[in-house]
């Protein structure tokens, strides 16, 4: 039934795109050198493990060739609008889940950045921060008033966008032709690295809506999974071992790979799965807290735990077992890291865009 409502929607967003393909609409061309992380589904990608693996990339490399590092999210879920600069007062209310959890792992090596119009927000941050000459734009795929110099688009390996319709109809933001903006493609959340011939098929599945341009180079299709590092307590002490089972809350788009991930290492009691940035409130942790035994783990992520830790007193982060479980990307092949790697690069060391 929602299948015409899927074709209207999706033929829209291919007016729009058309407008921007022609130049029909002005496209911004930012100062800075701009790599954009995205996808064409609606969330749970893996995103932000996506944009911490190039964060920690870059910062291996010479500042001469990269300048000081930013990154740019809408700041979704966040009670401000326009552009703002991350600093250590800020909370989830102020910058958004994700851009805190990137400012508690980065700042002050990479300025962290929200700002929903991000044409404006580059030319606000030239303007105060001219010596940030590269900048990670985060879930701004489908942002084409900004024209990247690399454009990395991500494909959930258990829901590939090359299966997927557009909304309502299915989870897509635009139709699968969009994917030929893509510079790369990362196929995320890859339970174990694919055998040979599991990842030429997926590749070729890829490209048909990749390679739209005769003479066009090969798209790369690279391959990657989840990461987890071992859990740190709410305390502030240094990781810990911990014993299952375990009570697991997670306001994720997807959370089945954490669950799986949870039920395999320690065993899973329960799972309170909230929405997508859940906003937490104090009648949340007293509930969730009421319900686990003192001594049974309550487990969650760390994009939770930042909105989360601001709720609790400070005897409950001393005396309760409450940890997050830091959650990173990793490629499965020496030679994925080494075609990501070059085209960071390559993009960094290559000729301006013109703006248009």
């Amino acid at each position: 039934m929602l299948k015409p409502l899927s074709l209207a929607y999706g033929g829209l967003l291919s007016i729009r795109n058309s407008l921007y393909d022609h130049q029909l609409v002005a496209t911004h061309i930012p100062t800075q050198r701009c790599i954009s992380v995205g996808n064409l589904t609606v969330g749970g990608t893996g995103k932000t493990p996506a944009v911490e693996y190039l964060l920690r990339y870059l910062l291996t490399l010479d500042q001469q060739l990269t300048g000081s590092i930013a990154t740019l999210s809408r700041g979704y879920g966040r009670k401000t609008r326009g552009f703002r600069i991350a600093t250590p007062a800020d909370s989830a209310a102020a910058i958004g889940d994700e851009p805190l959890q990137l400012f508690r792992n980065f700042a002050p090596q990479v300025c962290i950045t929200v700002g929903e119009r991000r044409a404006e927000a580059l030319q606000q941050l030239a303007m105060i921060r001219p010596d940030i000459r590269t900048v990670v734009l985060d879930d701004a795929y489908q942002h084409r008033a900004v024209q990247p110099q690399l454009n990395v688009l991500l494909s959930d390996y258990n829901r590939p966008f090359y299966t997927d319709d557009p909304f309502p109809g299915g989870r897509l933001r635009e139709r699968r032709q969009g994917a030929r903006r893509a510079d790369a493609v990362l196929v995320t959340k890859c339970p174990q690295p694919p055998s040979p011939a599991e990842r030429i098929a997926i590749t070729n599945q890829i490209r048909r809506y990749t390679e739209s341009q005769p003479g066009k180079a090969d798209v790369p299709v690279l391959f990657a999974g989840l990461a987890y590092d071992p859990p740190r307590p709410f305390s502030g002490q240094p990781a810990t071992s911990i014993t299952g089972p375990v009570r697991l809350v997670s306001g994720l788009a997807n959370a089945e790979p954490l669950v799986r991930y949870v039920t395999a290492t320690w065993g899973l009691a329960h799972h309170d799965d909230f929405g997508d940035h859940h906003a937490y409130t104090r009648d949340d942790v007293t509930h969730l807290l009421s319900q686990t035994p003192p001594d049974t783990w309550l487990l969650t992520t760390q994009k939770d735990a930042v909105k989360l830790d601001p709720l609790l007193t400070d005897e409950e982060r001393q005396t309760r077992r409450l940890a997050y479980v830091p959650v990173g990307m990793r490629l499965f092949e020496p030679d994925d890291e080494a075609t990501l790697a070059r085209l960071v690069y390559d993009c960094l060391r290559g000729p301006a865009l013109k703006n248009r």
